[in-house]
């Protein structure tokens, strides 16, 4: 089975310092739904990994996350493009979790649920350092990507070993498929 992984926003949406509160809010990246439709034809399973802290700060509820989830369900299916599952941590940094990255957690339930060890070889695609700290200790590939943060990201330095760096989502997928 092919499996990626991917950061909500600022990877597959453009991303916000005040949070994606609503689905008015939610836009795509242009050529991201594409890139997923890409990987679907190319029998990858495409799941979502993200933090939503909005959710612990009261920012919104888990019915506004859904609504949101289901406007990008929707727009994917317009271009013909499916994502399999979308993982997600509701809380804030303080809570120490196990499940907000830049902790694994997140992505050792996606390992579990796809009766897989690790995650070996998975592209791991994000824009910020945490996305891609989660995604090293299982073994998977990180991927930056150079849209919402990634450009900040890029210039702080620190990246994990390896880790590859393309201009947006369509550059990643343009080189796994």
């Amino acid at each position: 089975m092919k499996l990626i992984v991917l950061d909500r926003d600022g990877v597959i949406n453009f991303d916000s310092d005040q949070f994606i509160k609503n689905p008015e809010e939610w836009r795509p990246i242009p050529g991201s739904l594409e890139a997923i439709a890409r990987l679907n034809q190319a029998d990858y399973r495409v799941v979502v990994a993200t933090n939503q802290s909005g959710i612990g700060r009261g920012l919104f509820d888990m019915a506004m996350l859904n609504a949101i989830h289901d406007k990008m369900h929707k727009a994917c299916g317009l271009v013909g493009a499916r994502i399999d599952a979308i993982f997600f941590c509701p809380h804030t940094n303080e809570s120490h979790c196990n499940c907000r990255k830049p902790k694994s957690g997140m992505l050792e339930e996606i390992a579990a649920r796809y009766n897989l060890g690790n995650l070996a070889g998975v592209p791991a695609v994000g824009d910020s350092l945490r996305d891609l700290q989660a995604a090293v200790p299982l073994g998977a590939q990180p991927y930056l990507v150079l849209t919402g943060k990634g450009t900040r990201t890029q210039a702080a330095g620190g990246l994990p070993e390896g880790t590859r760096v393309l201009p947006d989502l369509a550059a990643v997928v343009a080189e796994l498929v």
